[in-house]
């Protein structure tokens, strides 16, 4: 086991948030893992003993002291990947659906992590932790789509801050729904934790910010496709946030949606990435096509046109 110390300073645009939001964010931890860290009491804001729900000043610095293993993330090179995007700091990837975006435990194999690690492996070394392989941010399992990785610790750092910042990165998902549903809108809800999902939150509740946007693209009857974007990043959003205003995705049965007789799946793809490059600053945008499988169904519900 080794430790790594982490710093960092808190910008103007986190002022006043809670510190176990800010780290888990910048450092892609888990809320088990956040738990576990303040009762070590190995976070500490300007060298003092916090709790969970400090809210932060801008300029103070946050350290966090992160007990890891040495083991990474497992070279496995069974996984074929789609390389979207590549330079010296980034790489992006086609994420298939059915397929986890790390290791849960040290190793595990047959996620991206793993299969990135086989490809680049200099990626095992980027991240806060030695499992995630460089990687920027996380899909569903069953979510296929555009999945951004770091190659160097720096490229990392600024695409986490990106990422945790509203707005930071513009995430462009592609949705089939079914029920009622303007031709676009906003969706401002904050979202709470319930064991392995999210709802919406209740007057009072200890909640995380959540906004989206979205468009219908085409739609037949009650069944649209829409283009979601996100300007936060909580878990399951555009699955909750959809099922919330009465258009749960077509087959995700856990937020109240149909299952579909040929979709193994629920119909979520990350579309797009579009960010401030971390070494150049210049604008790049990445898409993924949408795959067979869901193009079918889309054909088959709304038509070819």
């Amino acid at each position: 086991m080794t430790t790594t110390r982490h710093e960092l300073k808190v910008p103007a645009e986190a002022q006043g948030q809670r510190v176990d939001l800010f780290v888990g964010e910048r450092l892609s931890l888990s809320r088990n893992r956040l738990k576990a860290l303040f009762e070590a009491d190995s976070i500490r804001v300007d060298g003092r003993k916090v709790k969970k729900g400090l809210s932060l000043a801008a300029g103070q610095v946050v350290t966090v002291e992160l007990l890891e293993s040495a083991a990474g993330a497992v070279a496995d090179a069974s996984l074929t990947l789609t390389v979207l995007y590549e330079d010296d700091a980034l790489v992006a990837v086609d994420k298939p659906a059915g397929v986890p975006s790390q290791p849960i435990d040290p190793g595990e194999t047959g996620t991206v992590a793993n299969a990135l690690v086989a490809r680049f492996p200099a990626l095992g070394a980027v991240g806060a932790d030695p499992r995630e392989a460089g990687l920027c941010h996380r899909l569903d399992v069953e979510t296929s789509g555009v999945l951004l990785a770091a190659k160097t610790k720096e490229a990392w750092q600024t695409m986490r801050a990106a990422f945790s910042e509203p707005g930071g990165v513009d995430k462009r998902y592609l949705a089939l729904v079914r029920g009622p549903l303007a031709d676009e809108g906003e969706i401002d809800l904050p979202l709470v934790h319930a064991g392995d999902h999210v709802r919406p939150a209740l007057s009072g509740e200890d909640a995380r910010p959540a906004r989206s946007s979205f468009v219908v693209l085409r739609r037949a009857a009650a069944t649209s496709l829409v283009e979601v974007r996100l300007f936060t990043g909580v878990l399951h959003q555009v699955r909750a946030h959809l099922a919330a205003v009465g258009a749960p995705i077509v087959g995700d049965e856990r937020y109240g949606g149909r299952p579909h007789p040929r979709l193994g799946r629920f119909f979520l793809h990350a579309a797009s990435l579009s960010f401030s490059h971390p070494v150049s600053q210049r604008v790049v945008r990445i898409e993924s096509p949408l795959p067979d499988t869901l193009a079918r169904v889309r054909d088959e519900a709304l038509g070819s046109g």
